[in-house]
């Protein structure tokens, strides 16, 4: 009997990367075997609508696929995930792709073997997008690494930032049961994870839909006496939901890793209102001095939007002026792209794109500095180093992350393995990167 095969291409953000592993997970329960060929037998694109580029990347790839459907008429290509679940984005994909087969949504992923029955049972498209979905446990999930895993604690968002899609193609906020979590995270730490990282659009909102008990902090602390498990993180916090509370569970929970991404998205309270984020600048700030006073070798990461509607030079001055006052370790920078259906995207005040880029780079350029800067006064210091593996580059050099989510490149030693924590001496900082020697 001939292998089933099956390729998933994966557009976005953890979240999506997540999506993808339990679309794997699927598939290898239904008899599918993973390739990298574009001549699978089900081909299916997870996508992301955060991003303008990521939508037209999409059709390119799909449209690529047209000749495979004329040498295997057979092949099922699907296209998932946030993209068509916009509205009128599930009918332009059928109209403008005709050789796709299968079209669903967020909240559909847990459908795929109905679909792909009905597909060959019928031999015509399908597009199935619900407007809600429920929390489904027991999913099948094939994890790209052993070592690490994403644990999705919640879906959906409630924010309605005014910039972004989210809400409308993830739905409203929707909490896992703690228990069903926690058996999650006991599953992995005896399966041999040793580091999880908690996803959520807006992780540390967990529990607001579950009559506010228990909150992320309870996650956190429950989830720090997970045998097994050696570190814990989570992403995305938005400065709203961040409590005195939970940066002190932080500083309290020794398995939660001292690293925090922060959006700041802006450093302007002006551009913030507009933004719909629900905090001020001084709030922001406030937030960060009480994490570096609980937890001093926090480093602290976030995203940047430049070129906001509206946003004038001195909201931008604003804004280079909080990352000087921070001095974050790294950054996800972006020039504001308008989403379709969002309030920003409806405004007349859009910013000229060559001023967008501009700042930008003014923006790349400041913050590659002080990374390079914080980078270079890590030398000398020794790091606890979870190892990861070789490089992508050279077998020799091994890589790994600090607790403090730098990456560090360091020569390989017999007996060195995969899983293994390790002392490093870091003997160079660089602006992403630092390199390193073992201690004994």
């Amino acid at each position: 009997m001939e292998t089933k095969t099956y390729r998933i291409v994966t557009f976005g953000c953890q979240m999506n990367e997540h999506d993808s592993e339990i679309l794997a997970g699927i598939l290898e329960k239904m008899g599918y075997q993973r390739t990298e060929s574009d001549e699978a037998d089900v081909t299916l694109f997870n996508t992301c609508c955060v991003r303008e580029n990521a939508a037209q990347r999409l059709y390119g790839h799909v449209a690529s696929l047209k000749r495979i459907k004329k040498t295997k008429p057979d092949a099922i290509i699907g296209v998932c995930g946030c993209l068509p679940q916009q509205p009128g984005e599930a009918a332009a994909l059928m109209r403008q792709l005709a050789h796709v087969d299968l079209v669903f949504g967020t909240h559909n992923t847990h459908r795929l073997p109905e679909l792909i029955a009905r597909f060959k049972e019928t031999g015509k498209p399908i597009c199935e997008i619900l407007a809600e979905g429920d929390v489904v446990e027991d999913i099948p999930v094939k994890r790209a690494s052993q070592l690490k895993a994403w644990v999705t604690i919640m879906h959906g968002c409630n924010n309605f930032c005014s910039y972004c899609i989210v809400p409308y193609v993830r739905g409203r906020e929707k909490s896992r049961q703690m228990s069903d979590i926690l058996a999650e995270l006991s599953m992995l730490g005896n399966a041999g994870v040793r580091e999880v990282t908690l996803l959520g659009q807006n992780v540390n909102s967990y529990g607001k839909d579950l009559d506010g008990q228990p909150d992320f902090a309870d996650l956190l602390r429950a989830a720090n006496g997970v045998p097994g498990i050696e570190r814990i993180r989570f992403q995305t916090s938005h400065p709203r939901d961040v409590t005195t509370k939970l940066i002190q569970t932080m500083a309290d929970c020794e398995k939660v890793c001292e690293h925090l991404h922060l959006p700041l998205q802006a450093g302007s309270d002006r551009v913030l209102r507009l933004m719909n984020r629900g905090y001020t600048v001084a709030h922001y700030l406030n937030i960060v001095d009480g994490l570096r006073h609980a937890m001093p070798e926090i480093s602290l990461t976030t995203d940047i939007i430049v070129g906001f509607p509206g946003e004038s030079a001195a909201d931008f001055e604003d804004t280079l002026a909080v990352m000087k006052a921070v001095r974050y370790d790294s950054a996800f920078t972006f020039a504001y792209s308008p989403r379709k259906g969002t309030p920003a995207a409806a405004s007349n005040e859009q910013v000229d794109a060559a001023i967008k880029q501009e700042r930008l780079q003014q923006l790349i350029n400041l913050q590659n500095g002080i990374s390079l800067e914080l980078n270079q006064a890590e030398t000398g210091r020794v790091h606890e180093i979870l190892v990861e593996g070789p490089s992508q580059r050279e077998e020799t050099v091994w890589v790994g992350r600090t607790r403090s989510n730098k990456l560090v490149h360091f020569n390989y030693e017999v007996g060195m393995a995969v899983g293994q924590t390790i002392k490093v001496l870091i003997t160079e900082g660089q602006t992403h990167t630092l390199y390193g020697t073992r201690q004994s």
